[in-house]
């Protein structure tokens, strides 16, 4: 996110390794590049890809959780 991407910047990171771009926040290369922008005296190795399909995986079963337990907490406040 635009956020950890400032952060990461202003206490001078040097590497940063992740498994997959978020299309549509992403500040590392996706929606926007704030670890590679011109206007910035730091810059950050980046490396990603590293377990994508684990981590794609796990990102979907979550997002699956949280849909099942809105459903259940939604039928019991209708009832």
């Amino acid at each position: 996110c635009m956020m950890c991407a400032g952060a990461i910047v202003l206490a001078r990171i040097g590497r940063l390794v992740f498994a997959t771009r978020d299309p549509r926040t992403g500040a590392a290369g996706s929606v926007f590049d704030v670890l590679d922008h011109p206007m910035l005296n730091h810059r950050v190795s980046v490396t990603e890809g590293i377990l994508a399909e684990e981590a794609a995986d796990r990102l979907r079963m979550f997002a699956r959780a949280l849909r099942i337990r809105e459903a259940r907490s939604t039928k019991l406040r209708d009832r």
